[in-house]
C-alpha cells in the first residue's frame, strides 16, 4: 500500500476542488437545457389570395395566372364519374391558365369541324382568293346526309345558290352538312382545312374526308349518292350486319379521321379569341354566326350564366345500341367584366342518357360562371 506524503495531499485537495468546479458547471446545464427556445419551424406560404404585400400579384393577378382549386376539383369529380370516355378542357383566355381532364387524346368531332371548315374559307376570303359574296351552285348530287335543311329546297328546285355568307351561316347557326360540304368544296377540299390547321400550329386537330365519307365509314358503308336521298341512308344503315356496324364504329371511336383533343381545341378558340388566326373583320364575322348558333340549346349554352355572352359550335355523331358517339359541344364564355373563357366538353362514347349529357356539360359552363373571380 502506498500512503500519500503532505504534498501529495495537496494536490489531491487541489484536484477535487478543480473536480466540484466542473460538477457544478455540468449540472447547471443540464437544468437549464429544457429552458433554451426552440427553433420555430418555418411558416408555410400563404394561399395565392390572401396575405399578399402590397407590391405583390393582386387577386386578379393569381387569377390570371393558375384556376381556382375548387373549380378543378368540381371539374375532375363530374369527369370521373360520367359513364364512358369523356374529354374535358378549360382555358382563360385572357389569363394564363388551363387544365383539363383526358384533355390532350383524340375525340370524335363530327360537326365541330365545321368550324376549321368555316376559317378555312374565311382565310381565303382574307387573302382576295374568295368572297364572302361568292355565288355556290348546290344540286341533287352536292346533298349530304343527316341534318341538311336545305335539302328539301334542292330537291324541290333540282337546284339553288347560295352566297358563301349565307352557307357559313346555315353550315355552322343551323349546323348544315350539305352547306358545309359546299364550303369544304369551295375552300380546296379537306387538305386545304388541313393546311391551315398546320399553318396556324393548331395542334392535335384533324380534319376528315368530308360528310358522306365519314359517315359512311362510320356505319361500315361504302357511298353512293343516292344515300343522300330522304331516308335512304338509315334504311340502307339498317340493313348492315350490327357486328359489322359495331367493327366499323369501335376502329372509328380508336382512331377517328376527324378527331381532336379537347385541350387543341381549347387553344385554337383562345387564338380565335385573340384575333391571331383571321383579321378582325373575319373574326368578328365568326364569332358573330357562333352567337347565334341554334343546334344544343341545352348543352354548355344553358350553363352559362345570366348576363354573360356565349359562342359555340356543337357535334354529334352516330348512335349503335345504348352507346352514343361524338357528342359534343366548344364554346367561349365572356363574362360582364370582359374575361374569356374557352370550354370543350367532348363525349367520345357513352351509354349516359341525352338529359344525363346536357346535364353534364351544363354543370361545366356553370361552375366556370361561379369560379369566375371578377
Amino acid at each position: 500500500m502506498n500512503i500519500p506524503t503532505a504534498g501529495s495531499r495537496h494536490i489531491l485537495r487541489h484536484f477535487r476542488h478543480i473536480g466540484m468546479i466542473l460538477l457544478s458547471v455540468s449540472l447547471t446545464a443540464c437544468v437549464s437545457a429544457p429552458n433554451r427556445p426552440q427553433p420555430q419551424q418555418a411558416k408555410a406560404p400563404p394561399p395565392i389570395y390572401q396575405n399578399r404585400p402590397p407590391s405583390g400579384p393582386t387577386r386578379i393577378d393569381a387569377a390570371r395566372e393558375q384556376p381556382n382549386p375548387a373549380l378543378v376539383r368540381e371539374i375532375q369529380e363530374l369527369w370521373r364519374t360520367f359513364p364512358g370516355k369523356t374529354g374535358i378542357a378549360v382555358k382563360r383566355i385572357d389569363g394564363e391558365w388551363e387544365f383539363g381532364f383526358r384533355s390532350d387524346e383524340l375525340f370524335p368531332q363530327q360537326s365541330v369541324s365545321k368550324l376549321w371548315v368555316a376559317m378555312t374559307l374565311l382565310d381565303k376570303v382574307d387573302q382576295g382568293k374568295a368572297s364572302l359574296s361568292d355565288a355556290i351552285r348546290i344540286g341533287k348530287d352536292d346533298l349530304t346526309v343527316f341534318h341538311q335543311p336545305m335539302a328539301a329546297e334542292v330537291q324541290r328546285n333540282g337546284a339553288v345558290t347560295k352566297s358563301v355568307y349565307t352557307l357559313l351561316e346555315m353550315a355552322l347557326a343551323s349546323s348544315d352538312n350539305t352547306a358545309n360540304d359546299a364550303l369544304l368544296r369551295h375552300a380546296g377540299g379537306p387538305e386545304a382545312v388541313r393546311s391551315f390547321v398546320a399553318k396556324n400550329s393548331l395542334g392535335k386537330i384533324r380534319f376528315g374526308p368530308g360528310e358522306r365519307l365519314l359517315q359512311s365509314g362510320i356505319a361500315g358503308m361504302e357511298w353512293k349518292q343516292d344515300l343522300s336521298y330522304g331516308r335512304t341512308f338509315y334504311a340502307a344503315r339498317a340493313r348492315i350486319p350490327v357486328e359489322q356496324r359495331r367493327q366499323s364504329l369501335d376502329a372509328y371511336l380508336a382512331d377517328p379521321v376527324d378527331g381532336a383533343s379537347p385541350i387543341a381545341i381549347a387553344r385554337a378558340l383562345d387564338k380565335l379569341a385573340r384575333g391571331t388566326l383571321l383579321s378582325v373583320n373575319s373574326t368578328k364575322l365568326l364569332q358573330s354566326i357562333l352567337k347565334r348558333t341554334r343546334s344544343g340549346p341545352n348543352r354548355l349554352k344553358a350553363g352559362v350564366p345570366s348576363g354573360w355572352e356565349f359562342l359555340h359550335k356543337t357535334g354529334t355523331g352516330q348512335v349503335l345500341g345504348p352507346v352514343a358517339t361524338g357528342y359534343n359541344d366548344i364554346g367561349i364564355m365572356t363574362a360582364p367584366d370582359g374575361t374569356r373563357y374557352a370550354v370543350v366538353v367532348m363525349l367520345g362514347d357513352t351509354t349516359a342518357s341525352i338529359p344525363e349529357r346536357m346535364r353534364l356539360m351544363q354543370a361545366v359552363t356553370r361552375a366556370v360562371g361561379r369560379y369566375h373571380p371578377g
